[in-house]
């Protein structure tokens, strides 16, 4: 929990206090606090005990000389050199350190290129980020109780600190629905997660059946579909911030819920977390949930084609032909390139519903990660100013993407089937452009951008800001350039 303070006494202060530490200037705060211990953290300072080094958490006891019993100090570094990037990373590594309630002094962690209504968002952000946990399924809990963080500063910085945590529980979010099991969380649970939002927010929301796809023509969808017993969803949410606006943005995520790679399986160790293959789902549901809680003055529709992709004597079959809902025919050379063919469907219908701008998101190919690593996303996009408007959004998140090529000679390889229009999988082509050139033909004239994140929406260790498991990557960066619209 964090809550602001805005009175701040030093010498009744119970709480453990938190404060950063600049190498190359100190604060008003640390002089008041070394007056109150008698020079004790000068002295401290200069003999190298308390350390100014990045991310060094020190520990401070002042024994009798305040009622506070602990200060935990964290090296910060030189101000010149000290980024919004570092500034979540050190907050995140203090946070993870502290176990009751403290008291964090703002003022003490902003350099010279940072404004106290900014610092405190990322303060707020990285808090709630570094405090997520997936552990609803262990019998044996901790039982400790919730700490609160108490954000203490000159400046009245409520709304900057709600601003951060809405951005930070949104990713949390995501987080949760990546790290789900597939036996807990099926295409039906993923619709009914957020059908629950969208009523609780009195939006409109739509959960087509599979019947209604079969009328719709959604042969992608349904043919991913046909070897699970479980019922397919095309889950649509509406949210009108600015109805005077024409201007639509949709966002598309690819929302299968375990991947096995149909008859084209998938090895153990390729299979092996295959759960949060609907990482572009829950991403792109957090960054509507952003939207919608700031009630930011912008049109989204968000569009989720969930089911699974299993094996059974009626599963889809390599050589198969299946017809999409824009008509174009594909041949399955691959199986296991089934994200493209659920995200056809579903880009071709949030054409259909108004979308005049569409960011889709995929956990869509292993070829990504090979190109860039499991660090950066890769960016596709048939609109020059409408990425370079996104990648201004994911400098501001510290989310690093990286723009891919997208040649008239993809489209040509990705058309080059003997027997139908498209050809799902070209083999020896490379993986990540083939999925975007194939999406490509989907989404027409209409600006899009393609965000593969296949290597960025899983973090294979605890870091920072996070546990092992699902990051809600790019659900900062999509609500920053939806913010930036206005």
């Amino acid at each position: 929990m964090i809550q602001f303070k805005s009175n701040l006494n030093l010498e009744t202060e119970v709480n453990p206090l938190i404060i950063g530490i600049f190498s190359d200037f100190s604060h008003q705060d640390i002089f008041q606090l070394d007056y109150l211990l008698n020079n004790k953290l000068l002295d401290s300072l200069n003999e190298g005990i308390i350390s100014t080094k990045f991310k060094t958490v020190t520990p401070f006891y002042p024994l009798d000389k305040l009622k506070v019993k602990k200060i935990y100090f964290i090296g910060l570094g030189k101000s010149s050199e000290f980024t919004s990037e570092k500034c979540k990373e050190a907050i995140g590594k203090i946070t993870k350190s502290i176990t009751s309630n403290s008291t964090l002094l703002l003022e003490t962690f902003q350099s010279p290129t940072t404004s106290i209504h900014e610092l405190a968002t990322l303060c707020a952000e990285a808090v709630t980020l570094a405090t997520y946990k997936f552990d609803c399924y262990k019998t044996e809990h901790d039982h400790s109780e919730p700490v609160t963080f108490s954000i203490y500063s000159k400046t009245d910085v409520t709304n900057d600190l709600t601003r951060g945590v809405i951005y930070a529980e949104a990713t949390n979010d995501a987080r949760q629905l990546f790290n789900q099991p597939n036996n807990k969380l099926t295409a039906t649970d993923l619709a009914n997660h957020i059908t629950k939002f969208s009523h609780d927010h009195q939006l409109e929301v739509q959960v087509l059946e599979k019947e209604e796809m079969k009328q719709l023509g959604m042969g992608g969808i349904l043919g991913v579909n046909q070897g699970s017993t479980e019922p397919p969803k095309l889950i649509v949410a509406k949210y009108e911030g600015n109805p005077q606006l024409d201007e639509v943005t949709a966002l598309v995520g690819k929302g299968i819920t375990f991947d096995t790679g149909g008859y084209c399986l998938k090895p153990r160790a390729s299979m092996d977390g295959m759960k949060g293959d609907m990482g572009g789902a829950a991403s792109a549901f957090g960054a509507f949930q952003v939207a919608v809680r700031l009630k930011l003055p912008v049109n989204l529709l968000l569009v989720i084609p969930a089911t699974d992709n299993v094996i059974s004597a009626q599963a889809m079959k390599p050589g198969d032909i299946l017809t999409t809902m824009n008509g174009k025919t594909v041949e399955v050379t691959n199986t296991d390139a089934e994200g493209r063919l659920v995200l056809a469907d579903a880009l071709t219908f949030a054409k259909q519903l108004g979308a005049t701008k569409i960011i889709d998101l995929a956990t869509l190919t292993g070829a990504i990660i090979v190109a860039l690593g499991s660090d950066v996303t890769g960016a596709f996009t048939n609109d020059q100013a409408f990425l370079d408007e996104f990648q201004k959004a994911a400098n501001q998140t510290d989310e690093y993407i990286w723009q891919m090529p997208l040649h008239p000679r993809d489209q040509k390889s990705i058309r080059n089937s003997d027997v139908a229009d498209l050809n799902n999988a070209p083999l020896g082509k490379p993986g990540a452009i083939m999925a975007a050139a194939f999406l490509k033909e989907f989404v027409g004239d209409t600006p899009w951008i393609h965000l593969d994140i296949a290597g960025t929406a899983e973090a294979k260790a605890a870091y920072d800001l996070g546990p092992k498991g699902g990051t809600g990557v790019m659900v900062r960066t999509i609500a920053k350039y939806l913010e930036s619209q206005h």
